[in-house]
């Protein structure tokens, strides 16, 4: 993939497998929005939505997390709570470069801090959890899936 400054929404549907509708949707429900926001133009319509090279990363977090079966809700949730209480974008999250890392056990969506405290993102942001020692958690990423080329079936003779 070649590293662009901005992506058109079509782009962005074919490289995270989200629709165009999906991406529209997330924008007007303030879920995820795009770096370039649509405008009116002197005919009466409107420019097309462009996103960054961090946006794309971020979609493609939010992409895996959807096909892991995160609805909606949870990921507006998780988006409005780094946004809200800690001040953080997802990419910040994605690797271990940050001081926040994002992890998931498949049902819950958690922060980690260097110093090892977690925050569920989706029952109450502010509270460290206790014991999360238990708790199977694996990192969130923001790489896109490769996709595997099946074997032709063999002519049964």
């Amino acid at each position: 993939m070649q590293l662009k400054t901005s992506y058109s929404a079509r782009e962005v549907a074919a490289l995270t497998g989200l629709t165009g509708r999906q991406l529209q949707w997330w924008d007007e429900a303030r879920v995820f929005q795009p770096s370039i926001a649509p405008r009116r133009t002197s005919q009466g319509g409107f420019t097309e939505r462009r996103y960054s090279p961090v946006d794309v990363l971020e979609l493609l977090a939010l992409a895996d997390l959807r096909r892991r079966g995160f609805d909606n809700t949870k990921l507006k949730l998780m988006m409005d709570s780094l946004r809200e209480y800690f001040r953080r974008r997802l990419s910040e999250t994605l690797d271990d470069a940050g001081d926040l890392r994002l992890l998931t056990d498949g049902n819950g969506l958690f922060l980690q801090t260097r110093q090892g405290h977690v925050f569920d993102l989706l029952v109450d942001p502010m509270q460290a959890l206790l014991g999360s020692d238990a708790l199977k958690l694996k990192p969130v990423n923001g790489k896109a899936k490769r996709k595997v080329a099946r074997k032709p079936k063999r002519k049964e003779e």
